[in-house]
């Protein structure tokens, strides 16, 4: 009776091969016999976690988009009405509007920097 339980444990532990029909063990992948792969070699497949806490990426894409602003249309602002600011609330800088409607364009010298300023800048630029 051992010697049926060793002969099913041996019958068990062994396969056929594919190619040669020979006995090889369950666990081999190449025969043994005749040097063909048997089966596919598997390799443990690593678990990859990605905890991508990246706080850089904004959602609010509208946030992001600078406004274009025409480089003409600014400089004749300034000029013709620069020393209320209108140039500035065309920008959106309201609160240095404000500054510059109470204070003439800053004493008029704001005025002349902003002018000479808007003539080198690039058609359209940002805010």
């Amino acid at each position: 009776m051992e010697q049926d339980n060793a002969n099913v444990q041996t019958i068990q532990e062994t396969k056929f091969c594919k190619h040669c029909g020979g006995k090889i063990a369950k666990e081999a992948v190449i025969c043994t016999l005749c040097g063909c792969q048997v089966e596919d070699f598997q390799q443990a497949q690593p678990n990859i976690i990605i905890n991508n806490a990246n706080s850089n990426f904004n959602n609010n894409v509208a946030e992001n988009v600078k406004k274009l602003k025409n480089k003409w249309l600014s400089f004749f602002l300034c000029l013709f009405f620069g020393y209320w600011g209108v140039h500035k609330f065309y920008e959106g800088k309201i609160l240095l509007g404000i500054v510059y409607f109470f204070t003439c364009g800053l004493f008029f010298i704001g005025w002349f920097v902003d002018i000479i300023r808007l003539l080198f800048k690039p058609n359209p630029y940002t805010v």
